[in-house]
């Protein structure tokens, strides 16, 4: 049984950093892509970071770019987002999925094959 479980959400302040983790089981980790999205209410989940193992490509949506970095370990099948300077804008929930869409284009779900955690919250106060 795939499995994904989010962690290190939290409340701080602007300016602050977080380093959310994302652990996976039940499948080979290094074959599928995985990614970070967000959704804010009212608002669509978009795909803000991803990362193929496999050739180590990783994307940044333009909003992250230079403040978030994705990794993975492999020996612990976890993804990590570390997040620095935080912004108010970047509160939202937080999702981590697997066998996703990565490419140039973008982290895009693939509804008919994608893997989902449960989610986790990021308040970044002002």
């Amino acid at each position: 049984e795939v499995q994904l479980a989010e962690s290190g959400g939290d409340l701080v302040q602007a300016g602050e950093s977080l380093r959310l983790s994302c652990t996976t089981s039940g499948f080979t980790f290094e074959h599928w892509p995985i990614g970070w999205f967000r959704q804010t209410p009212g608002k669509v989940r978009e795909g803000i970071s991803c990362i193929r193992n496999d050739d180590e490509f990783t994307w940044y949506e333009n909003s992250v770019k230079g403040r978030f970095t994705i990794s993975s370990d492999i020996a612990k099948n976890t993804v990590y987002l570390q997040m620095n300077n935080l912004k108010p804008e970047d509160t939202a929930a937080y999702f981590c999925a697997a066998n996703i869409y990565c490419s140039d284009d973008g982290a895009h779900e693939a509804p008919s094959r994608d893997y989902w955690g449960r989610g986790l919250q990021v308040t970044v106060s002002s």
